[in-house]
């Protein structure tokens, strides 16, 4: 069972009435738009539970339109999401939707990145600003968000995985959980690992040399606040 602290119910310094419905929120969105690692301009957001009830009252809604935008809980732009995302062409839609078993403060995301990408990612804000990453394009995962996470896209064939573990092996880099997804087609597989410890700047260069490695992503705790 886990333990949570007076800052934990509290919640951080941020803009916006709720550290659930806005802090969180906010976090969700920053942690999707790292892990796409471009320009988004399309955004559909399935809301569940109290998200879906009380996302306009709370500034749920600005709070991830933020949050895909780079733009943190505690930055007073927050509030303009709206306007923001018109000067940048993003378009938005937010639709009430049932997820399932899942918390009542989950959001689902499709978004399409300015190359034509497409990504989803299912998150929880569980309270006081803290999240939980449950999928990830399709993957279930479980990253709260408190630790370093690494993603790649390779060729999936022999030896990637291992030339990639290699490489965190050699910086003693310790691996909590990973998740590997294949497309149906065989020839491409991404994997996200979340890790412990602070990740080196030269760590991404390193793994983008590995064979077959075609995309790295690192996201760090400080990323998303």
């Amino acid at each position: 069972m886990k333990h949570y602290g007076v800052f934990d119910m509290i919640g951080p310094v941020m803009v916006g009435p709720s550290s659930s419905h806005t802090a969180g929120a906010a976090r969700l969105g920053l942690f999707a738009r790292h892990l796409c690692g471009e320009e988004i301009k399309k955004a559909v957001f399935y809301m569940h539970g109290s998200f879906a009830e009380t996302y306009a009252g709370h500034g749920t809604d600005k709070a991830l339109l933020a949050g895909i935008q780079g733009i943190r809980y505690d930055d007073e732009r927050l509030k303009s999401a709206y306007e923001l995302a018109g000067q940048k062409g993003i378009q938005a839609e937010f639709i009430p939707a049932d997820l399932g078993e899942v918390h009542p403060n989950t959001v689902h995301m499709e978004l399409t990145t300015e190359s034509g990408n497409v990504f989803t990612m299912t998150g929880s804000s569980i309270g006081g600003g803290s999240i939980c990453i449950t999928e990830i394009d399709g993957v279930e995962v479980q990253f709260s968000g408190e630790r370093p996470i690494l993603a790649t896209r390779h060729t999936d064939e022999p030896g990637v995985i291992a030339g990639i573990t290699a490489i965190l092996y050699a910086y003693r880099i310790n691996i909590g959980n990973m998740q590997v997804n294949r497309t149906e087609d065989g020839k491409t597989a991404c994997m996200y690992m979340e890790l412990d410890g602070e990740l080196p700047e030269h760590l991404k260069n390193a793994l983008e040399r590995v064979y077959g490695v075609k995309q790295v992503l690192l996201l760090n705790p400080g990323d998303i606040g």
